[in-house]
């Protein structure tokens, strides 16, 4: 199974929008996909129509040792959400259990993701217990970048940290990067891409994700992109970078 964390430190760069189109599309494309909810505001429970305040989930999981097979629930064919639950952010309040608190979940999913394919966990945007989980729980790591000189300074800064952590623990883990909120008419916007694309060559996959207002306005009523408006530029774009995703295809 590829097990992927959609992280950035910076929040506004689109992890939760990257996640729930991104493992829409896969699970269009015939893929068994479960998404993950590990930010506490729920944003992607949310973003799926599911109500993040009353629906247990991933706090239950780290908190009570609650199993995935019992969080997991099917909300569109062949995707699977464990939502954040209205629990989730005591779990950085945990303080038993020393250094095991970053393996709870990596420890809850083996066996019980058996039948997926792919696992995308949204990410908080911070360096706490919860984003440890699920870094020591992946083996990829999909970073989010919109096209500004902010975002290149965040992605130098958590590349850093992960490359940091990813020699200490010894994981042999691969990172992506997608661009976001991109307008190729913006000379910033395209310089961004190719300094990015200087410096980690390899890693960028090939389709950016263009802007588009609908990306935005499904989350509100429930719906991914490709409910909301299918033939947007945001459908477009999430259904080829799935390709990407799939093919490991970069620049």
């Amino acid at each position: 199974m590829r097990f992927i964390a959609v992280i950035n430190q910076k929040g506004g760069v689109g992890k939760t929008t990257t996640t729930v189109n991104m493992g829409h599309a896969l699970a269009m494309a015939g893929h068994k996909v479960t998404v993950m909810d590990m930010d506490p505001q729920g944003h992607l429970t949310k973003s799926l129509g599911v109500d993040h305040h009353k629906t247990p989930g991933m706090d239950r999981i780290l908190l009570d040792g609650a199993t995935v097979a019992e969080m997991k629930q099917t909300v569109r064919e062949n995707l699977t959400l464990i939502p954040a639950g209205p629990r989730l952010a005591e779990v950085d309040q945990l303080t038993e259990g020393g250094a095991k608190r970053g393996w709870v979940l990596k420890q809850a999913i083996n066996g019980d993701l058996a039948q997926q394919e792919y696992a995308l966990i949204d990410c908080p945007p911070s360096s706490n217990l919860l984003a440890m989980n699920s870094l020591l729980a992946c083996n990829e790591v999909l970073v989010p970048v919109s096209g500004d000189y902010l975002s290149l300074d965040g992605l130098s800064r958590f590349m850093g940290v992960y490359e940091h952590i990813a020699r200490a623990l010894q994981k042999d883990t691969r990172e992506w990067i997608v661009i976001t909120r991109y307008n190729e008419r913006r000379r910033m916007a395209r310089g961004v891409r190719l300094k990015i694309q200087d410096t980690y060559p390899g890693k960028i996959l090939a389709t950016p994700i263009r802007e588009n207002v609908a990306l935005a306005e499904g989350p509100a009523i429930g719906k991914t992109i490709f409910e909301y408006q299918n033939k947007s530029k945001g459908a477009d774009d999430y259904r080829q970078l799935a390709q990407d995703l799939i093919s490991r295809r970069t620049l």
